[in-house]
């Protein structure tokens, strides 16, 4: 789970880094608009996983 929230994490970053500096919205060019079901589900998918990202913050590791 963890593994799959990062990569989805990075994926919004991504996104969102092709938004500030290309004002360029490539999950919304990929799925139609950014109103589109498919993209509102990305950006719902890539906003939770933010949020299960923040629980990583606050665990304790394993000592190796």
């Amino acid at each position: 789970m963890d593994t799959i929230c990062l990569i989805l994490t990075i994926i919004g970053a991504i996104n969102w880094g092709l938004v500030g500096i290309a004002k360029f919205d490539l999950v919304a060019w990929l799925c139609g608009g950014q109103t589109a079901v498919v993209s509102r589900i990305i950006y719902t998918l890539v906003g939770l996983a933010g949020l299960w990202c923040i629980t990583l913050l606050f665990r304790k590791r394993k000592s190796e």
